[in-house]
């Protein structure tokens, strides 16, 4: 298991009076679907999420791009192919699905979303759908001093409900994608014009702000945490930037790690991809993690995937 040994070594190094690293920079960053939490049943849970609310939830009337879309994320989940501007439609029109939703009516929207059962699995929900080695990975590295960050391509507020219960870090070290919210009695007037009211609360207004992924979650780590994390867990090109930016020129140890999901027995894996993976992380200096050869678990033992036939 050389993910592990390298990370045991990796902790022991910093732990060295030659290359210690001062508890306040001990600072790891990880995305979170497909790194932490399951990727794909069959999609994404947030585009999972949008089809619920276009065609499951009786008391929202959607419009006919909205449908269009969901029909699209459909298609996706039937066929595996994914058309290029899938994910930018997706981030321009999701919060138009809560506009004037507080943020607490929405996280208990995802709390009831994800409390049923994952599709293609028995005997999990999907909001349990985290990986334990994952889980106990970041047990290690918190009992080591580090300050644990997530930073997602799904946005900011149902990566913080999705994680309690699981995973014990602050709402404030959850970075992800920005969609536009306003106190309700703001109107169209701009955050600095306005004058918050006590009477206020604080609503989506639907409009897409940034897409956390690649550069932007560089930019996302330097803004929100102010500091060049030395440790970075990722599992796709969407992590390519940050896995780099955690190894180059840094002041202390660093390492990146990405997660390769070879494994098609316990989960939905793909092993043209965790191939193609692999070799990048021979070329960039990453490191691989197998969850087929590295893993134990992944769910859990009384966790099984369905039989796709």
């Amino acid at each position: 298991m050389k993910a592990k040994t390298n990370l045991s070594e990796f902790i022991s190094k910093i732990n060295s009076a030659e290359h210690y690293v001062p508890k306040e920079d001990r600072i790891a960053v990880f995305d979170l679907d497909g790194t932490l939490y399951q990727e794909t049943d069959p999609t994404y849970d947030d585009w999972k999420l949008y089809y619920w609310r276009v065609y499951n939830d009786s008391s929202f009337n959607s419009t006919e791009e909205q449908k269009r879309i969901a029909d699209e994320i459909k298609n996706v989940s039937i066929n595996n192919v994914m058309p290029d501007d899938l994910n930018l439609k997706i981030a321009n029109t999701y919060t138009q699905l809560f506009e004037n939703m507080t943020i607490e009516e929405y996280q208990q929207y995802i709390l009831e979303f994800v409390s049923h059962p994952a599709e293609g699995y028995e005997n999990m929900t999907r909001g349990d759908a985290f990986y334990k080695p994952m889980l106990e990975l970041i047990e290690y590295i918190q009992k080591n001093d580090f300050q644990v960050y997530i930073t997602s391509g799904t946005d900011r507020y149902q990566v913080r409900t999705v994680i309690k219960n699981h995973i014990d870090i602050p709402d404030s070290n959850v970075i992800g994608s920005e969609y536009n919210i306003v106190a309700r009695g703001q109107g169209n007037a701009k955050g600095n014009e306005y004058t918050f009211q006590t009477s206020d609360d604080f609503i989506f207004n639907g409009a897409f702000l940034r897409k956390n992924l690649k550069t932007n979650k560089v930019i996302g780590i330097i803004r929100e945490i102010g500091k060049q994390p030395i440790l970075a867990f990722g599992n796709s090109g969407g992590d390519k930037d940050m896995a780099n930016y955690v190894i180059t020129n840094n002041t202390y140890p660093s390492l990146a790690f990405m997660v390769c999901c070879d494994d098609t027995e316990r989960e939905r894996g793909n092993v043209v991809k965790a191939d193609e993976m692999k070799q990048n992380c021979g070329k960039f200096g990453w490191v691989p993690i197998s969850m087929k050869n590295d893993w134990k678990t992944i769910y859990g033992e009384n966790v099984k995937k369905k039989d796709s036939s």
